[in-house]
């Protein structure tokens, strides 16, 4: 398979295609499995932030410490809310941002960011 051909997502809601064929189609598919630190990403979504600032190192533990302010707050909101309206197979919409120095949380694996270079947003 090339690479191209595995990112191919199909909605289960599209004419000509039948629900059991997505299946099908959605089980021969593989994908990378994420895992930081030994934990898979189902195993990280269900940590608490305590206990996700234990796992990273220690410059990103203490802005844990310190408590996420407004603007990161703020880019988590609109990127749950993209992953919201994004339809099943789809992949959410960019969000643009000018937080370069946000820490990447487990919830946000799967968003789109465009982050500003100064010049441009890139995704």
């Amino acid at each position: 398979h090339s690479f191209c051909t595995l990112l191919l997502l199909v909605s289960p809601n599209m004419s000509g295609i039948d629900k059991e064929r997505y299946e099908k189609l959605k089980k021969e598919r593989t994908f990378y499995k994420f895992t930081y630190r030994g934990y898979e990403l189902e195993q990280l979504l269900e940590l608490k932030n305590e206990q996700f600032s234990e796992m990273v190192h220690a410059r990103a533990r203490r802005r844990f410490q310190r408590g996420l302010k407004r603007k990161p707050m703020a880019l988590m909101k609109k990127l749950r809310a993209a992953k919201k309206l994004a339809k099943v197979g789809e992949k959410p919409p960019a969000i643009k941002t000018h937080l370069r120095d946000m820490i990447i949380m487990p919830e946000m694996v799967g968003s789109g960011v465009g982050i500003n270079n100064g010049k441009q947003f890139n995704a």
